[in-house]
């Protein structure tokens, strides 16, 4: 049976920047949380250190007043962070294992390992994915600056799986035009609460900033962009289904999201998810195809990644049961 999850609530990336102030509420579920977790868990392109710095250098402040990394919240607390501006940073290659998938002159696909940071940001100077990028091509697109050589985009950093990046600008333009026309074949393996009461269907709901939490995303019809996101069950546990999800749009965070709106959050997801349950380190969810039209060539090229041990742990766990 399908269904399709409709709303009537009426850049393919945004990322993280510096020299702003960020704001948050704790409701009733942060309350004693260390503060130092709490903001971690919200910001995941910034690491945990990075942030009790910031605490430390007041940069951080709870109903007005600084606090200590170890200070525990309180619902209706008010956090403000105070972001200081980017320092302006050389980006040096290192000698970081990739898994690479495909490569010739003109693109590079790699199958990314959950935890590892794309694109360098505030609290991941180096050891990103960008940084083995230019230690193993030496030639990268320059578009997205120097910050983000080849990046035609992304994946969160607890997200494992296929990511394509360009090697030189014209190559960036044709994938780019790929990704903005939604023909870019993009399909996901998650693993998500609860049993979903059909078998296949389609979340066609808006997402923006959440209101009183600019490092989380909703559904909303506020300064929102037009999100799509397909789903079909793969396999189901009783309280859990295993799914797979393509995306017709890419917005941030957008399958967490999406999936969070119907009921049905991600396994692991630190932002969106339950904390009961299934314990993992990050967000149950792989990108497990890619398929583009190569920019020299013009043939399709498609291409696959196994789900990561973890995840496969998880599941056989509940086979299992």
């Amino acid at each position: 049976m399908n269904e399709d999850y409709q709303t009537d609530l009426s850049d393919e990336l945004e990322d993280h920047e510096g020299g702003e102030l960020l704001e948050w509420t704790v409701d009733t579920t942060a309350a004693k949380t260390r503060i130092d977790k709490y903001l971690a868990d919200r910001m995941t392109d910034v690491s945990r250190s990075q942030i009790q710095l910031w605490i430390g250098d007041g940069r951080v402040l709870v109903n007005g007043a600084a606090v200590k990394a170890n200070y525990k919240l309180l619902e209706n607390d008010r956090i403000e962070l105070s972001i200081p501006e980017p320092e302006s940073v050389e980006i040096v290659p290192e000698d970081i294992p990739l898994n690479v998938v495909y490569e010739d002159a003109d693109v590079i696909v790699i199958n990314k390992p959950r935890g590892l940071v794309v694109h360098p940001a505030p609290g991941h100077a180096s050891g990103t994915l960008v940084n083995a990028l230019m230690y193993h091509c030496h030639d990268l697109s320059g578009i997205n600056g120097e910050l983000r050589p080849g990046i035609v985009h992304r994946i969160d950093k607890d997200t494992s799986g296929l990511l394509m990046a360009a090697k030189n600008d014209k190559a960036h333009a044709s994938l780019a035009a790929q990704l903005k026309d939604h023909s870019v074949t993009r399909r996901y393996i998650a693993l998500v609460h609860g049993n979903l009461s059909h078998d296949q269907g389609t979340v066609d709901a808006p997402i923006g900033r959440a209101a009183g939490d600019r490092k989380m995303f909703t559904v909303t019809d506020r300064n929102s962009k037009h999100a799509v996101t397909h789903f079909l069950v793969l396999e189901r546990f009783g309280d859990y289904t295993l799914l797979e999800l393509k995306l017709e749009t890419g917005r941030t965070h957008q399958i967490r999201v999406h999936m969070k709106f119907i009921g049905h959050p991600l396994v692991g997801d630190p932002m969106y998810g339950r904390s009961k349950g299934i314990r993992m380190d990050g967000q149950a969810l792989h990108a497990a195809i890619l398929g583009f039209v190569h920019p020299k060539t013009r043939d399709y090229l498609e291409f696959s990644a196994p789900l990561p041990q973890d995840m496969e742990d998880v599941l056989a766990s509940l086979r299992s049961r």
